[in-house]
């Protein structure tokens, strides 16, 4: 006990102790969930990272095969019928329909893991030029 100015004034030291703990308790609390938090947004990120890397690849194998099927047209005019091509980590498929004389159209899809791509192409003209009339994404065919 401590005497100031003739009055008594009495201080509980054990009071710091505890608010202090509690003030720690709850700063580190605060401090655990900031880092979760920014844990689980790195992850989502990484996630969402990936799916963009694998579409982009899936779009780039349905190109790929549609102009393998632009190949095989021009190997053989007359060319009609599927194939495949595996390149990277997907795969991928092309279609060549004949709609009469020298139109024909191409539909070609990209695969990688789950994620799909595909592209539609059209031709009007093949010899002595093949002439792409048409080439665009397409949500499905």
């Amino acid at each position: 006990m401590k005497i100031h100015n003739s009055k008594f004034i009495i201080r509980d030291s054990s009071n710091r102790g505890f608010i202090t703990l509690v003030s720690v308790l709850i700063a580190g609390a605060v401090g655990v969930a900031a880092a979760t938090s920014l844990i689980l947004l790195g992850i989502g990120f990484s996630r969402t990272s990936f799916s963009i890397e694998q579409s982009n690849q899936a779009k780039a194998l349905a190109n790929a095969c549609a102009e393998e099927a632009l190949q095989q047209i021009r190997s053989s005019t007359p060319f009609t019928g599927s194939g495949n091509l595996s390149l990277g980590q997907g795969t991928c498929n092309y279609t060549v329909t004949s709609l009469g004389g020298q139109i024909r159209h191409i539909e070609a899809y990209g695969t990688v893991g789950d994620i799909v791509r595909r592209v539609e192409a059209d031709i009007d003209k093949i010899t002595p030029d093949i002439n792409i009339t048409s080439w665009q994404e397409v949500a499905d065919f």
